[in-house]
Parts: structure tokens; sequence; C-alpha cells
């Protein structure tokens, strides 16, 4: 039945049982007692002994208060009992008072146990039995003993806000691996999509033409390879760093793409450089036209792919159109399209999904913030 008893929490280290000296005092004046005065004074002695432990014990309970206040009273008994001396045991109970958390339930037992701390003494001053040397002596441990548990109360309210700190940065960590997690497979999705979509369109094609005309499969399939040693690259290149995408060449890579698919493009708007808008907005604008692009080349069955860029005084306005059957239900709430507006937040911006008979058409916007010299930040 032993094999499970523990005396003091694990937690609290050799701390409990340093404090167990201090109980040779009780017991030096309960060895010169005698008569009743000894058996209350044991009796006394081993509800102080249980209290100390069950402090301990039920710490953060709401059994933690009522042990307390058996321990205010045992000090009290000893006090008048034995031996003014008792008085000391009140360090004891002091240090538990500097437990509560709660500022106004630590208040009210300090005031309590100033109460009792006080009864001792009026009563020995009142009958004589302390001389003004001995009152001396006891006043600056009477004011030690008031002011400790606000020490105490300070130094575990520092742990518990450093044990609540070490929790926040471990939660933090976590956060920021499944933020990675979520970025690399955004990333993922984004930068190899539309490549393995253009793998898998030249691999049809090459079986296609692999009877009626050798040589264009050959030359397909050599394509086939230059773009999975490109898709390679690009995937070390994300591994080490997110690969920055241009405008431009996102418009390139989407004229392969729908070419490969034998889809028309046709590129509306003012063709101009982009050179004034920053990398990472570039970036996150070039991976929503390739996951448009790639879209159509998946979905559509279309033969026309349009893309219209138009600078406006508040931003760069993009549209990706195609004349196919539309998307479906299921099609809206895809990873491509979550990873548009998850991206597209990054840069405060946003888009718009329109779906018909005629074809789908995608408008996104983004506001155009101008890059800081360098040396400073830039969005």
């Amino acid at each position: 039945m032993l094999q499970g008893f523990k005396l003091f929490p694990k937690r609290y280290g050799v701390y409990p049982y340093i404090w167990l000296i201090y109980l040779a005092m009780p017991l030096y004046y309960l060895w010169n007692s005698h008569g009743l005065q000894q058996y209350i004074g044991i009796t006394t002695f081993v509800v102080f002994v249980l209290t100390y432990r069950q402090l301990y014990m039920t710490a953060g309970t709401s059994h933690f208060s009522y042990w307390l206040s058996l321990q205010m009273l045992c000090v009290l008994i000893f006090t008048l009992i034995l031996d003014p001396n008792m008085f000391f045991l009140g360090f004891f109970t002091a240090n538990f008072i500097g437990w509560y958390s709660d500022k106004r339930v630590f208040r009210f037992f300090l005031f309590i146990f100033a109460f009792i701390q006080t009864i001792p003494i009026a009563i020995i001053i009142t009958f004589n039995q302390l001389n003004t040397e001995r009152l001396l002596f006891f006043i600056p441990f009477y004011l030690i003993m008031l002011v400790s548990p606000y020490g105490i109360k300070t130094m575990l309210d520092r742990q518990q806000l450093e044990a609540e700190l070490d929790e926040a940065h471990q939660h933090i960590k976590e956060l920021i691996k499944r933020e990675e997690r979520m970025r690399i497979a955004r990333d993922l999705h984004d930068t190899m999509g539309h490549t393995l979509s253009l793998i898998t369109l030249k691999s049809e094609l090459v079986a296609k033409l692999i009877a009626k005309n050798p040589e264009r499969a050959i030359q397909e399939a050599r394509e086939i390879e230059r773009t999975s040693r490109a898709a390679l690259r690009e995937v070390r290149q994300l591994v080490s760093d997110m690969r920055a995408i241009s405008i431009t060449e996102a418009l390139a890579d989407a004229k392969e793409t729908l070419k490969s698919a034998e889809i028309e493009l046709r590129l509306t708007g003012k063709q101009e450089s982009y050179a004034d808008v920053p990398d990472l907005t570039q970036n996150m604008a070039s991976l929503c036209i390739l996951e448009s692009v790639t879209n159509i080349v998946k979905h559509s069955k279309a033969t026309l792919g349009i893309i219209q860029l138009e600078r406006l005084p508040d931003g760069i306005r993009i549209m990706v159109q195609d004349n196919g059957i539309g998307m479906n239900s299921n099609q809206h709430h895809g990873n491509g399209l979550k990873g548009m507006s998850e991206r597209l937040d990054l840069i405060d911006g946003s888009f718009q999904i329109s779906s018909g008979s005629k074809g789908t058409r995608v408008v996104i916007f983004f506001p155009l913030i101008a890059s800081e010299p360098q040396g400073g930040l830039s969005l």
C-alpha cells in the first residue's frame, strides 16, 4: 500500500524537506512539557505536520485554504500553550500565503494571519509575560513575517510568467512549423502545378505522335526531359529559398503551357515593364496567373485563353479568362484557389471568380506599393 505513497510531490524537490528541520523547535518544547500541556502540544504538532504536507498536496485546489486556516490555528495554539517562541512557526504559514495567485484571496488570508499572530503578543503583553526587550526582539520578525508573503508571491508570479512565456514560445514554434509546411505545400502546388500539367500534356502528345510523326515525338520527348529537369531545379530552389517569379516570366510560362495544350493565348492591355512592382508582390501575382492558367488547361476544355493586364491609379488588375465549360462547385474550393486567396492576402490583394457555360473569368487585383530604396524594406 505504501508503494504509491509520496510524502511530498516530486516537483518541489528537496524544498519541503528542508523546512522540516525547523520542527525541531516545537519538539524541544514538547519534550520539556508535562501533563495536559504535553498532550495538547503533541496533538497540535501532529495536526501541524499534517497541514504542512497537505498544503503541498492541495496547492491550487479549493482544499488549500482549509488546510492553511487549520495551520494558522495550530500556530496560535502552540504560542499560547507551549511558549511564545512558537510564534516563529508562522513563517511556515507566511510561505504558503504567498502561493495565492488571486490578489483578493491573498490579501484576505494575509490580514487574517496578521490578526492571529497579533493575538498571542497582545495576551502576553497584557499578562506581563513579555518584557520590553523581548517585545522589541519579536516585532522585526513579525514585520518580516507579514512582508515575506509578498516576496514569495512575486517570485512565484514571475516563475509562472516565465513558464507561460516558454509555453507561448513553444506554441509559436509549432505555429511557425505549421505555417512553413503550409507554405511549402502552396509553393510546390503553385510552382510545380503548371509544370507537371505541361509534362502531362506533352506526354499525351508524344503518345499520339509516336506512330504518326516519330521525329516530332522525339522532339517533344526531349522537351519533356528539359521541362522535368527545370522542375527539379525549381524544387531544389524552393527548398533553399522561395523562388521569385516576375510577371513577365509568368506570362511567358503561361503562353508555353497554353500552347502545349493547343489553347490560343491572347494578351490584351498595354505591355509594359513592372520593374516598379516589389519582388514579393510580383511573385504572388505571378503564381496566381500560373494557377489560373493551370486551371484552364486542366478543367476548362477551352480553345482560347485571354490574359489582360491593366494598370490602375491605385493598383494593377489582371484578368484571366477562357471560353471553356466553366467550373463546378468542387473546383471553387480546391487547394489552388485557396492558395491564391492566401497569397493575395499577403499583398493586400483580392480576386473574384465568375463561371458559366461560356467559360470562367478570374479577376485579380493588388495595390501598387513602390519598392523601397536599397537597404529598405519592400512589400
